[in-house]
């Protein structure tokens, strides 16, 4: 129980990635609060409603954690979403609502968080939701890949901003992590990872856990990629 009485905010906790780290934070002992637009199947965990992409509801949900908790330990941002479409089509409007959501909402609540943080001995971690896609591309996914990619750039900035703070700010990037469905994956999705398995939430999970130890406080501004070694490996077609 090594988080007993921490309080952790997971953004887009309600399901996938954010659903496997809100559930290890609270078997850990912590208060967990999930920021989502529609409610999680964890009765264990604290729910408000929150869209990120508005900055009215990131404003709201900090306040509520101020007058609730008057504490904020650990925040997740791993809210997100993917829209993938023709390069030529693609609107502004959906531009701007990936990066609204993916990116402009991890300033917004970082920011939001630092401030109840920076008035705690301890300060707080941040640990950001960004992906191998920050890295490497398919075609047509210039949104999803900005806007990780800038997670990416905005980490290590946060991490120099806030060290007087004793406010760590790390990213993860995951690869392929199978949300749903898992058994249904076939022998060729697992070996092509050096791995030799496809990615579960509970990866990424584990490695939240590892960055927001104040015993590992000494990872700061990094980015760790959770990938099963697909990052590394170089392909060629022969």
């Amino acid at each position: 129980m090594r988080y007993q009485d921490k309080v952790v905010v997971v953004t887009g906790g309600a399901n996938g990635i954010g659903k496997a780290i809100a559930k290890a934070y609270q078997e850990e002992g912590a208060t967990v609060i999930v920021a989502d637009i529609v409610k999680p199947s964890e009765e264990s965990v604290h729910f408000y409603k929150t869209d990120v992409s508005n900055p009215s509801d990131i404003n709201r949900l900090f306040a509520y954690i101020k007058e609730q908790y008057d504490q904020l330990d650990i925040l997740i941002n791993n809210a997100g979403i993917s829209s993938f479409g023709d390069f030529y089509d693609i609107s502004l409007e959906e531009w701007d609502r990936v990066l609204n959501t993916n990116l402009r909402s991890v300033f917004l609540c970082s920011q939001q968080a630092a401030r109840i943080m920076r008035q705690q001995a301890n300060g707080g971690s941040l640990v950001h939701i960004a992906s191998t896609r920050a890295f490497m591309s398919e075609a047509n996914t210039e949104s999803y890949a900005a806007s990780k990619g800038g997670i990416f750039a905005l980490t290590h900035a946060l991490a120099m901003t806030l060290q007087e703070d004793h406010i760590t700010s790390n990213a993860i990037s995951p690869g392929w992590i199978q949300n749903t469905n898992y058994e249904k994956l076939r022998e060729i999705d697992h070996e092509q990872h050096p791995s030799k398995r496809v990615g579960k939430p509970e990866d990424v999970a584990r490695a939240c856990l590892f960055l927001t130890d104040p015993a590992n406080n000494f990872i700061n501004g990094e980015n760790f990629v959770i990938d099963g070694g697909m990052t590394r490996k170089m392909i060629y077609e022969h």
